[in-house]
């Protein structure tokens, strides 16, 4: 539970601007649909994922580090990290098996003889997308237990595209799509409280030391 005391004190410090900025954005915010990446070699391409994902009101951020766990690029995600729940994986089994749990089916977004095209993909489901690596695609792990695969239409000689390009195009459409549907999307209000505390903290200069002197640490 919320202490709801210690975020009116903490929200209390910020401006009224900066309060409704926060409502704004969180208005906008899923739960619905979430992304995962799984062993991206180029970090800048899990940062500019993440980007997207924050741009296009997308809460949460799976990323499995099995073989090239690295810190997330903070000078490419421009401050996305402070906004985006980022949840982080030793293997691909676990984030599967998390996200199952929590009602997620997993897409796979690859060329797959039973794909689905972008616009063609059923919204009403909670689904949590899967992006894989610049070179090899997803693992045969997740290509294994994916509950359907997604793919983006392309008309060129090219035959994929970078994973944060990709990604932008994927997260864009279906979310549009989700906002102008009667799909329950919204964050719950538990889910908006907490990230209000969240992002109250992140938006104060030594808000651990506040928190300390508040709870008289």
């Amino acid at each position: 539970m919320i202490d709801l005391d210690y975020l009116n004190f903490l929200e209390n410090i910020l401006t009224d601007n900066r309060k409704e900025r926060f409502l704004e954005v969180l208005n906008n915010r899923t739960n619905h649909f979430t992304v995962a990446v799984e062993d991206v070699y180029q970090m800048h391409n899990t940062s500019a994922v993440m980007r997207s994902c924050e741009v296009f009101g997308v809460q949460g951020l799976h990323v499995i580090e099995q073989r090239f766990g690295k810190r997330i690029d903070k000078e490419i995600a421009l401050g996305a990290q402070k906004w985006v729940d980022i949840h982080r994986y030793e293997n691909a089994t676990n984030c599967i098996q998390t996200l199952k749990n929590k009602g997620y089916q997993i897409i796979a977004t690859t060329p797959h003889e039973n794909d689905c095209m972008l616009e063609d993909f059923d919204i009403s489901k909670p689904s949590a997308l899967f992006f894989g690596t610049e070179k090899e695609g997803l693992s045969p792990e997740i290509m294994e237990q994916a509950d359907g695969f997604l793919k983006i239409p392309m008309v060129g000689f090219t035959e994929s595209l970078n994973i944060s390009v990709s990604a932008a195009i994927i997260i864009q459409n279906l979310t549009n799509r989700l906002r102008n549907s009667d799909i329950d999307w919204h964050l719950t209000e538990e889910e908006i409280l907490e990230k209000r505390l969240t992002w109250a903290k992140n938006s104060i200069k030594d808000s651990k030391r506040i928190e300390e002197r508040y709870y008289g640490g």
